[in-house]
């Protein structure tokens, strides 16, 4: 069809030719479906070459070698060959959706164009038989394709109610491929709110993690959620900025400057959730410049700790989405990081606290989060960036003469401790390795096996308090007040 690029058989990988093959000399119909007939129409590189076909499961496992049964109920079996997996799935029908996620049943057909049918987008909805070089697009999918629309197959309200995930699955397609809502599509989704509440966690958070990290750009994707109802039943929180004004440093209220900040943050996924939900709590934490004034979206405001009360609302959206704890954690520590403000006058061990606090590998992201945070202020920019690069170099600097940042960095572990101040295994052993530490972010040259133990016994050190509150060694400086 014009526009859209001409594919040729070559393109596609010869494992899975070669499954194409076997199922059709064994008298079988056999397609490339979905995904990857659309990207290479786009002009992209597929991901994952997925086959339909008329072959029952059983069928599919006789022919090939190695198979997995990955959901043979359901018609899919995973064909194992020595350079990647194929997913073959039977042709099939599905019965009616009478909880919102998944059909009461499925049964198998004949003819691919039932197949597509049940499929939920018409851009998804294409076959392609490389070997003949034949298209099944009952749907009109091509047409879709060149005019750069987004549009349910068949009753999009039928479509939508069916599965509580395709709205939102709709919008991400919208937003990574950069195309247009067909109007009836866009207005089906407000009619399937109540399916899409019942889909679980972990689905959502896979199609929101897509449409962040491969939007074109991220934001729209979470501007459509808002204006069709999905962002309230999502990330409720982000609704709380809009319309809600800053102060002289911003252009833009905090949903706007939310935006701009997630499109100007590098395509990882836990930058774009930091961007995304880095000033979720401005508007809980918000007070009037004027003092006095009532607290009102309209106005100069302070947001004071904005960024910690922050890292525990992102905490909670994020367990209740079902990410992955290792990756909340990095996210929220950027939230609770993106605000503190760098001064010249600080000390080396000032810097390396900081950067202590933070961790050495978190520092890259948090430089990428506070540089897409200060483009998106859209006033005083310069004058953020400079001071962000100032920030960056000093920390490059000092953390190039030593990065002990650490207890587990120190050249003492904890027997030598124990042997050096004649105690056992207890909270005196943490209270001076971290004591040293401090003095080791002060001074990195006394991190040396020698010179730490010394330290322990020496005038200098506190009375390190055990859990009587007794002192562990008679040789240690009385503590302040003792």
């Amino acid at each position: 069809m014009s526009g859209l690029r001409p594919l040729d058989a070559r393109e596609v990988p010869e494992h899975a030719l070669q499954v194409l093959r076997t199922l059709q000399e064994a008298g079988h119909a056999a397609w490339l479906a979905g995904g990857c007939v659309r990207d290479l129409l786009l002009g992209g590189a597929a991901q994952d070459f997925d086959v339909a076909t008329s072959a029952r499961p059983e069928s599919v496992v006789r022919l090939f070698a190695h198979t997995v049964p990955t959901g043979l109920v359901h018609g899919t079996v995973t064909v194992v060959t020595t350079v990647a997996h194929v997913e073959v799935t039977t042709f099939r029908g599905e019965g009616r959706y009478l909880d919102g996620r998944r059909p009461s049943s499925v049964h198998f057909l004949d003819d691919i164009t039932g197949d597509l049918a049940r499929r939920d987008l018409t851009v998804n909805a294409i076959a392609w038989d490389p070997l003949h070089a034949a298209f099944a697009d009952p749907f009109d999918g091509q047409r879709d394709l060149v005019d750069r629309v987004i549009r349910a197959v068949g009753d999009p309200v039928a479509r939508f109610t069916e599965d509580g995930l395709r709205p939102l699955r709709a919008v991400r397609f919208a937003t990574t491929l950069r195309f247009r809502f067909d109007r009836a599509t866009r207005r089906a989704i407000a009619s399937a709110l109540p399916s899409f509440e019942k889909v679980a966690a972990e689905r959502v958070k896979d199609e929101l993690s897509k449409l962040l990290v491969r939007g074109q750009p991220p934001s729209r994707g979470i501007e459509l959620m808002r204006r069709t109802g999905l962002l309230a039943r999502v990330v409720p929180e982000l609704l709380e900025g809009v319309g809600f004004e800053q102060n002289r440093w911003h252009a833009y209220d905090v949903y706007r400057h939310t935006l701009h900040a997630l499109d100007h943050t590098p395509p990882d996924l836990g930058l774009r959730l930091a961007g995304l939900l880095h000033d979720i709590a401005k508007p809980r934490t918000a007070s009037m410049a004027v003092e006095g004034a009532p607290l009102a979206p309209r106005g100069e405001h302070h947001f004071y700790d904005h960024e910690h009360v922050g890292r525990d609302v992102t905490l909670r959206i994020l367990e209740r989405l079902k990410f992955p704890r290792k990756l909340s954690d990095h996210v929220a520590l950027l939230v609770d990081e993106h605000n503190w403000h760098y001064r010249p006058e600080w000390s080396d061990g000032t810097v390396r606290r900081h950067a202590a606090r933070i961790g050495l590998e978190s520092l890259a992201p948090l430089w990428a989060l506070r540089r897409a945070d200060l483009l998106a202020r859209g006033r005083y920019v310069d004058e953020g960036l400079a001071n962000l690069d100032e920030t960056k170099a000093r920390f490059d600097s000092v953390l190039a003469q030593d990065r002990a940042l650490k207890i587990a960095d120190l050249d003492v572990r904890g027997p030598d401790v124990m042997a050096a101040l004649g105690v056992g295994p207890g909270p005196v052993v943490g209270q001076a390795m971290r004591w040293l530490l401090e003095r080791v972010l002060d001074e990195p040259s006394v991190n040396r096996r020698e010179t730490l133990l010394a330290l322990l016994v020496s005038p200098e050190a506190p009375r390190f308090a055990s859990s009587t509150g007794g002192p562990q060694t008679a040789g240690l400086r009385p503590a302040p007040g003792s």
